[in-house]
């Protein structure tokens, strides 16, 4: 029984209209009033809500006022017993059981789509990493810098920015992305240039021996389809808080790889493949970015659609 929670802090002239609204759902458990919170004034307004059912709530409680006046906290719930609870899931359609509530997988993007300082040093760290896996030939320290690093979740931020049409959220995950990868390219450039300047690279690397650099610097049509494949798994895996999945997307793309062989290719002066691998870097994000607008929409589309049959059937 998938359950999310609802806590809220209501003004008192809203708690009846909140309590009309929620109180005949049956689908909504356990609603408890606690009168007389505290900053701000007011009724706390507890309940617990069948997920397949939890996405209008947000909607309707925010028309009232809700949110402008007081607060609404939400939550998943990890477990509950309660057999009447489990007699009315029961009865909820089986394309609702386990709808996502839209509010919380944006609230989940968004959160993501911050930059502090420490979003940056993962990057240039992530780099680093892969730097080291293409010197020495290593595909395990390539995939090690691929789980590093943190560029999809500003990927996500910018496909979630573009869905909503949200210009600031686009223009800070565009930066953000920007100036990150320059500065993780810059400082792996001077990392490069010193291990070629004491000749610490491999000897395999040295004589023109690169199979993993070429992996990265080579985009192709086969770069498109995982990049696409990558970027469905990514927003999926959001959508309905799988993370096993989503760190399988962040060692499935180049985006970290790719920045890390510009970087060591331009200070060994191998131009060719520096524009391989900055070509690389350039495809799998805009994909990445494209790929998760349409999956974005595509996914409210069709939860729709089944909300949609699922309301004709138990009206039948």
């Amino acid at each position: 029984m998938d359950l999310i929670h609802f806590r809220m802090v209501v003004p008192p002239d809203l708690t009846q209209p909140v309590l009309d609204l929620l109180a005949p759902n049956d689908r909504v458990l356990n609603l408890v009033v606690v009168r007389a919170a505290h900053v701000p004034d007011g009724d706390a307004v507890e309940c617990d809500v069948l997920t397949g059912a939890a996405n209008g709530v947000p909607a309707d409680l925010r028309g009232l006022g809700v949110d402008r006046t007081g607060a609404i906290a939400v939550d998943d719930v990890d477990m509950m017993f309660s057999e009447r609870g489990e007699r009315i899931a029961a009865g909820l359609p089986g394309a609702l059981a386990h709808a996502p509530l839209w509010a919380a997988v944006e609230a989940r993007i968004r959160k993501a789509g911050t930059y502090p300082p420490s979003f940056y040093l993962f990057l240039v760290i992530a780099s680093l990493i892969g730097s080291v896996g293409i010197m020495t030939n290593s595909q395990i320290l390539i995939v090690a810098a691929m789980v590093v690093g943190p560029e999809y979740h500003a990927i996500t931020s910018v496909a979630l920015g573009l869905d909503r049409r949200s210009r600031p959220r686009v223009r800070e995950g565009t930066r953000a992305l920007t100036a990150g990868f320059l500065l993780a390219i810059v400082v792996t450039f001077g990392f490069a240039a010193l291990v070629r300047a004491f000749g610490l690279q491999s000897a395999a690397f040295e004589r023109g021996l690169r199979p993993v650099s070429h992996l990265i610097d080579t985009p192709d049509f086969f770069s498109v389809v995982v990049a696409v494949l990558a970027g469905v798994v990514g927003i999926v895996s959001l959508t309905e808080a799988r993370g096993s999945a989503l760190l399988g997307v962040f060692i499935s793309v180049t985006t970290i790889p790719a920045a890390s062989d510009v970087a060591v290719s331009v200070a060994f002066a191998d131009w060719h493949q520096a524009w391989g691998s900055l070509v690389q870097l350039l495809l799998n994000v805009a994909v990445l970015v494209a790929v998760g607008v349409v999956t974005l929409r595509l996914q409210r589309r069709v939860w729709r659609h089944a909300a949609r049959r699922a309301a004709a059937q138990t009206q039948r």
